[in-house]
């Protein structure tokens, strides 16, 4: 067998896992329009990807409806939605999967054509993303982002609530966890940050007060889920969106002592390395590993992703800096990536074009290896 340590047992929260290689939670924009809601075909490309005891995070899911940056992405804030994704998750369960939904707010890394009304992104401060990033209007324009508005003070306890009640449906649509966005950016990064925040209530001005809506809505979700079954996603480092603290050590060693105490299923890294890798192919040089950086000061499971081979997924596992590794493009044109990695089949390269929007071309249409052993 290839890669004996990661395809090792591990337990994740209440969850035994039979392996270590988790599918990434990957923007596809292919839910039902109007609706937002997930859709039989997207329950097929979910199980088409599931293991018996296997991991899947799925696709990043806005909790309320200010909160969407991008056509087609599923929420989790309707009936509909609930429902959509209850037959993803029951698809990936007969499989014997199991699946956390990543929570999303997007903040600034919208345009005002996706805000119900037509009125701008929210953010913790009215700062722009830099000009030379552009987006996508509603209907496929590209223009640069707009100038947020600032939210007020009395205005965060409801983003927090649309957290809380997002966890409690996807509780109710079946799912065994959820992941909290705090990473690429978006809007919980936006607070951590000092050049996305200038607020000078008690959200902005020094680390604990940028820190603490990623705690109230970690908090949060515990409060519906317990401790054991939430997750967090941080990209310490990264650069996507616009982000970017300039000494990324104190913030993220203050973040994650701060959730090291919450006892929470597992932390998940994007690794620096592949900071933006949405947007393009991506692999910064000379930059720091989150993995081996911040291993030391948390103590739970440590998921690491971005830009990994079988052979660096299984080293990072021997040398302890990562429990598991989350695997994303090359899962994509990979169904069956565990069974190729655990066999040595050849990998099927992925299609970028194909990445966002559409029907089942670059998306369930990509095959299963035949079995046969390389020559």
């Amino acid at each position: 067998m290839n890669f004996p340590h990661l395809f090792s047992p591990l337990k994740v929260g209440p969850y035994q896992l039979k392996h270590r290689l988790a599918m990434a939670p990957l923007t596809r924009m292919r839910a039902a329009k109007p609706s937002l809601a997930p859709r039989p075909l997207n329950a097929q490309y979910y199980a088409q990807r599931t293991t018996p005891g296997g991991l899947i995070i799925a696709e990043a899911s806005p909790v309320m409806a200010t909160g969407f940056g991008s056509p087609g992405v599923p929420g989790i804030y309707t009936e509909l939605q609930i429902e959509g994704w209850r037959e993803v998750v029951d698809a990936v369960h007969a499989k014997g999967g199991t699946i956390f939904l990543q929570l999303w707010h997007v903040g600034r890394v919208s345009h005002s054509s996706f805000q119900p009304g037509g009125v701008l992104p929210v953010a913790p401060s009215a700062v722009p993303i830099p000009p030379e990033l552009k987006t996508m209007t509603a209907d496929g324009k590209v223009v640069p982002y707009e100038t947020p508005r600032a939210l007020e003070t009395n205005e965060i306890p409801g983003i927090v609530a649309a957290f809380k009640q997002a966890a409690r449906n996807a509780m109710q649509a079946g799912f065994d966890g959820v992941e909290i966005h705090g990473a690429n950016g978006y809007l919980i990064e936006q607070f951590l940050q000092s050049r996305t925040n200038l607020r000078t209530d008690r959200y902005g001005g020094g680390i604990e007060n940028r820190t603490r809506l990623l705690m109230e809505i970690t908090q949060a979700a515990i409060e519906v889920w317990g401790a054991n079954r939430v997750g967090v996603r941080l990209s310490p480092y990264g650069v996507a969106n616009g982000s970017g603290e300039p000494n990324p050590m104190p913030l993220y060693s203050h973040a994650i002592q701060s959730l090291n105490t919450l006892g929470l299923a597992y932390l998940h890294f994007i690794e620096p390395r592949s900071s933006g890798a949405g947007r393009a192919e991506v692999n910064h040089q000379n930059v720091p590993s989150a993995m081996v950086l911040f291993r030391p000061i948390w103590d739970g499971v440590l998921i690491s992703a971005g830009g990994f081979t079988g052979e660096a997924a299984d080293a990072a596992i021997a040398a302890g800096h990562a429990d598991a590794i989350a695997f994303g493009r090359i899962f994509i044109s990979n169904p069956d990536l565990p069974r190729r990695l655990r066999h040595g089949f050849p990998l099927t390269p992925y299609n970028r074009a194909t990445f966002y929007g559409g029907e089942e071309t670059g998306y369930t249409d990509y095959p299963v290896h035949d079995g046969m052993a390389p020559a």
